[in-house]
């Protein structure tokens, strides 16, 4: 099964149509979003083409493979314009893996949950990543409309007992083999 996996979009209607040509290309079973689908943040400037409306357009297109993680920036009217549920964590089995997914404004690489996990993908910090522990896995697709830090705009493929790190335009950044 291939999965994959992306946060932050921020309202951006230009990568959200990014979003749907890495899905032409990647052709995933299931899309998770890891939270702040619409609203760019009281922090954050105004994201490129600043649209959440046709971002709403655009996710509902991709609303059966879709599983939507509620990000800090997302509320109940977001819902409204969703077809699509919104859950404020979720667990999935992916390849016979744990994998625990949340935004990450509340537990995160430096904050764990008190549930066992094999992998767990988490937003919010803008920044790709995947790090391993003695016991855990931790990716972060990054954003992929406001990455931070001198991140490039990402999203993470996990498939054939690898997980993938790649930028935009599917060059790979970094890769981990779960087994």
């Amino acid at each position: 099964m291939k999965v994959l996996f992306v946060s932050d979009i921020h309202g951006s209607s230009y990568y959200a149509k990014k979003l749907q040509e890495i899905c032409c290309t990647e052709n995933p079973d299931k899309i998770v979003i890891l939270g702040d689908l619409y609203y760019h943040g009281p922090t954050n400037g105004l994201t490129l083409e600043y649209n959440p409306m046709e971002v709403s357009h655009i996710l509902n297109s991709l609303k059966d493979k879709l599983y939507v993680v509620k990000g800090n920036c997302d509320s109940l009217v977001d819902e409204t314009i969703s077809d699509f549920p919104f859950h404020d964590s979720l667990m999935l089995d992916i390849e016979g893996k744990k994998v625990f997914c949340t935004h990450g404004n509340k537990y995160h690489i430096s904050n764990l949950p008190d549930f066992d996990f094999d992998i767990m993908a988490y937003g919010h910090f803008h920044t790709g990543f995947i790090k391993k522990d003695d016991a855990h896995i931790f990716i972060n697709p990054g954003s992929i409309s406001l990455p931070r830090d001198g991140t490039v705009h990402s999203y993470i493929i996990v498939d054939n007992g690898k997980i993938i790190l790649k930028d935009i335009d599917s060059h790979v950044i970094d890769m981990l083999n779960m087994k």
